[in-house]
C-alpha cells in the first residue's frame, strides 16, 4: 500500500513565510529555509512553497529562494503561485523545485496543464483547486475561486479536477475556501469523492486543526495526502506525533 505523505505548506511573501486565515490578515511567522529545513528534519514527506507575492520583482526574488531551498532542503518540493507561462515553470524548475502548482492560470488557460506536462511529464504539474460552496438554488455546488477564493469563476470542482487529470495533471491539490484556516476540520467527503472520481493522487488542504483531523482526511476522506500550515507553524502538531497517530491508526506512513 502506497504510504500517505504529510505536506508542511508555506506561504511565502517578500523572502517570508506568512499565514492568515482565507489568505487575509497575514503575519511573518518565519524564513521559509529555516523552517523547511525543520520540516525535513521533523520527518514531512514534501513541502509546498507558495508565492503569494503580488509584484513581478517579488516573482523574481521567490525564484532565487527557490535556489537556497534546493541547496538546503533533501526532500522533494513544490513551488506555485504566479505561474501563467511554460517559461516560468521552467525557470522555477530549474531553479531547483521538483514540481509546479498551477491555479488560476491553468483556469484562464487550460492547455497550459498540457504543455507543461508534455515538456516535462505529468509527474512534475501539480494543479491546485481553491474552491467554495455556492448559493445557487437549489442545488449548491463547488465552484472554482481565484484571487485567494474572493473570485468566483464558472467552474465546477469535480468537473475541472477530471478536465485537469485529463490535460495532464499528475496531482490534484484541492483546498476548501470554507475550511482554510479555521482549524475546524477537512471537507473529508469531497476528498472522498475526488479520490473516487480521479486515478491521480489528491492532495487535501485547509482546515487542519488536530491529530483527528489529519487521521480522517487520510481515512474517510482517502486523501492521498494531508497539507497543513498552521498547525505545523504554532507548534499545536509535530510532524512525528502525526505520523505516530498515523500508524496507530493502520494508516500507512514514512518515517526518515
Amino acid at each position: 500500500m502506497v504510504a500517505k505523505r504529510i505536506i508542511p505548506c508555506l506561504d511565502v511573501q517578500d523572502g517570508q513565510v506568512v499565514k492568515g486565515i482565507h489568505f487575509e490578515g497575514l503575519r511573518q511567522v518565519g524564513d521559509p529555509v529555516e523552517m523547511g529545513a525543520f520540516y525535513a528534519r521533523e520527518g514531512a514527506d514534501e513541502l509546498v512553497f507558495l508565492d503569494i507575492s503580488a509584484t513581478v520583482e517579488g516573482r523574481k526574488t521567490f525564484a532565487s529562494l527557490v535556489e537556497r531551498i534546493a541547496r538546503e532542503i533533501d526532500i522533494p518540493f513544490t513551488v506555485g503561485g504566479g505561474i501563467a507561462s511554460l517559461d516560468d515553470a521552467a525557470r522555477l524548475l530549474d531553479a531547483g523545485a521538483d514540481k509546479i502548482s498551477l491555479n488560476s492560470a491553468a483556469l484562464a488557460d487550460p492547455s497550459l496543464i498540457s504543455r507543461i506536462a508534455d515538456q516535462y511529464g505529468s509527474q512534475f504539474v501539480v494543479v491546485a483547486i481553491d474552491a467554495r460552496k455556492s448559493e445557487d438554488i437549489p442545488n449548491p455546488t463547488w465552484r472554482c475561486t481565484t484571487h485567494g477564493g474572493r473570485v468566483a469563476t464558472d467552474r465546477e470542482l469535480f468537473s475541472w479536477a477530471k478536465e485537469a487529470q485529463e490535460r495532464g495533471a499528475g496531482e490534484i491539490l484541492f483546498t476548501s475556501m470554507d475550511h482554510d484556516g479555521t482549524q475546524q476540520g477537512f471537507a473529508c467527503p469531497l476528498y472522498a469523492r475526488l479520490h473516487e472520481l480521479l486515478s491521480i493522487p489528491v492532495i487535501a488542504s485547509g482546515g487542519a486543526g488536530c491529530l483527528q483531523d489529519i487521521v480522517e482526511v487520510l481515512t474517510t476522506g482517502r486523501a492521498d495526502a494531508a497539507l497543513a500550515a498552521s498547525i505545523f507553524h504554532y507548534g499545536t502538531l509535530r510532524i512525528p506525533a502525526v505520523k505516530e497517530a498515523l500508524r496507530e491508526a493502520g494508516v500507512p506512513v514514512r518515517f526518515s
